[in-house]
């Protein structure tokens, strides 16, 4: 047995402090977790009860699924890691809840980043798209459940984009199809969904006050 093997075994045995995600490695998943439950496995820092083991087999334990979904919401992960903890014990931190400025991203502000992006290249896509164009956005959006960092992420979006195939047939098209999958996670999350008819006010035009001016 390497010490690479040891160190996974050793992994696999201890509790996972709440909130924090495996990797398909078995290994703590740093960009697929919230920077605020991001902890170095010690033997001080891990509260674990029954619960905890079973996220230890490096499967998408509830807590992966928790958090893997608010990455994908660009929200946080507190009200529904409680949740969806039941008898977890949530560890009281001070650390803040996003990493200090000239740190990589953590999953949320990932999660954040990307959904800011895919909603306003839809608000700006084409409203007659070429056949080059509507095949680029298809493999934009296909890429995604292959490259996207978190991989239960890009799991959970590979799986929703197989069930409701993008609709890149026109720029409003484009927009509702991706507001909607945002909302299947809102839902998920117990969050309040987006009203997908103000799409351009919200990634293009702005309000109609002008406050955005």
């Amino acid at each position: 047995m390497t010490a690479e093997d040891a160190n996974r075994n050793e992994t696999k045995k201890a509790p996972l402090p709440p909130g924090m995600v495996l990797g398909p490695d078995g290994k703590p998943c740093k960009i697929c977790t919230a920077f605020r439950n991001w902890k170095p496995q010690t033997s001080s820092n891990i509260e674990s009860d029954g619960n905890n083991k079973s996220r230890a087999n490096g499967s998408r334990g509830q807590g992966s699924v928790t958090t893997m979904m608010a990455a994908l919401a660009g929200g946080t992960t507190t009200t529904a890691a409680t949740n969806a903890g039941s008898s977890a014990k949530v560890q009281a931190s001070t650390r803040p809840d996003e990493p200090p400025p000239g740190c990589p991203p953590d999953v949320e502000q990932l999660g954040r980043a990307t959904w800011t992006f895919l909603h306003t290249t839809a608000a700006y896509y084409p409203d007659k798209p070429t056949p080059k164009q509507r095949a680029n956005m298809l493999s934009l959006l296909h890429a995604l459940p292959i490259l996207y960092p978190c991989t239960w992420c890009a799991q959970d979006f590979g799986e929703d984009m197989g069930k409701h195939s993008p609709d890149v047939s026109s720029r409003t098209a484009l927009s509702r199809w991706l507001c909607e999958r945002h909302n299947e996670v809102n839902k998920k999350l117990g969050k309040e969904t987006f009203d997908c008819n103000k799409v351009d006010e919200r990634w293009k035009d702005g309000p109609a006050d002008g406050s955005c001016d």
